[in-house]
């Protein structure tokens, strides 16, 4: 966009420039009112071939063909702009370009993650197979052209910056990931995106092997820190003593279609005083409901019972395929 808006800006100013040079010298040359000069201008440099406003001195003549001269090479100019522009491209990715900021625009209730590292793209590919609108912050114009391609929603600059969260839209956004190398860069957008939303759910990796920096990062604004090494060897445990559980919940990560998921669903007003069982039991085809949360204690039971009367506002965990999870969050809405 940047690029198109220079040359076009670059074409009209020289044009600009070439009008305002013929009507002046018209004007200081053969003594022309205004009107005069810019008419003989306009024939001039549109080459309509009209006979001359008035007789010209030699002068004047002089002058005509340096305008005719200087006419010709701002035009090849534009029209030199303008192919390159049709053949590279430029003009359909200003178009793309312009969908993807209409469609930031219109986003609510969408993430935001800051930063194109493994911990980021591993978010975006997860927000992308659950089918949740999402914003990719990133620092260079070529990161930008890269995840666009692939149909994604980019926005680049400073992830800390109030002008680039602003642009991603973190006032309508409810939930953010903080994903880059550095911990301090990480603490400066929880800051920035608390005080921009107070309502917005923040998430932030750490990648520091320091105990302080997980209460730095939580004062910061964070909700929840992420340490990937300390998940990481968890992984690897779990892997040697439960292999069979560990490869199941990697199986649902890693599905090529979506696979299947933990999700958790709220119930509404349409819910209230009804019984479990009546949206799902362990005999039904859908998705399983596997826990429910105490929002008193914030406590889990695991394996409710049918019988148990929801009330609105209650969180359920449950496990299915997109689908089947979608489904069940219409019927508990």
């Amino acid at each position: 966009m940047k690029d198109i808006r220079r040359r076009f800006l670059a074409a009209l100013t020289a044009l600009a420039v070439l009008f305002a040079a013929g009507v002046g010298g018209y004007s200081l040359i053969e003594g022309w009112s205004f009107l005069d000069s810019l008419y003989m201008t306009v024939i001039t440099l549109a080459t309509i071939g009209y006979g001359e406003t008035h007789p010209l001195s030699d002068p004047g003549r002089v002058f005509t063909i340096i305008l005719i001269l200087g006419g010709i090479g701002v035009m090849t100019y534009i029209f030199t702009s303008i192919t390159e522009l049709l053949m590279e491209g430029g003009l359909r990715e200003a178009y793309r370009r312009f969908r993807m900021q209409d469609k930031i625009e219109n986003m609510s209730g969408h993430f935001i993650v800051c930063g194109a590292s493994r911990s980021g793209l591993s978010v975006c590919e997860e927000l992308r197979k659950t089918g949740r609108p999402f914003t990719l912050v990133v620092l260079a114009e070529d990161e930008l052209k890269k995840y666009m391609a692939l149909g994604w929603c980019v926005v680049t600059g400073d992830a800390s910056s109030c002008s680039t969260l602003e642009a991603a839209g973190v006032a309508r956004a409810s939930g953010i990931f903080c994903a880059l190398p550095n911990d301090k860069d990480n603490a400066f957008i929880a800051i920035t995106a608390r005080g921009m939303n107070q309502a917005v759910r923040i998430i932030t990796v750490q990648n520091e092997h320091n105990p302080e920096m997980t209460g730095k990062l939580v004062r910061a604004g964070a909700d929840i820190v992420v340490n990937p090494s300390h998940i990481g060897g968890l992984r690897m445990a779990s892997e040697m003593v439960r292999p069979a559980t560990v490869q199941f919940l990697d199986s649902m990560l890693r599905g090529q279609k979506g696979g299947i998921r933990f999700e958790d669903i709220s119930t509404g007003a349409g819910a209230e005083g009804r019984s479990l069982g009546e949206f799902k039991g362990a005999d039904r085809k859908g998705a399983l409901i596997v826990a429910m949360k105490n929002k008193a204690d914030n406590t889990y039971e695991v394996n409710p019972l049918p019988g148990v009367k929801l009330k609105s506002g209650d969180v359920l965990v449950a496990l299915g395929t997109p689908e089947e999870l979608k489904a069940l969050s219409s019927a508990l809405a």
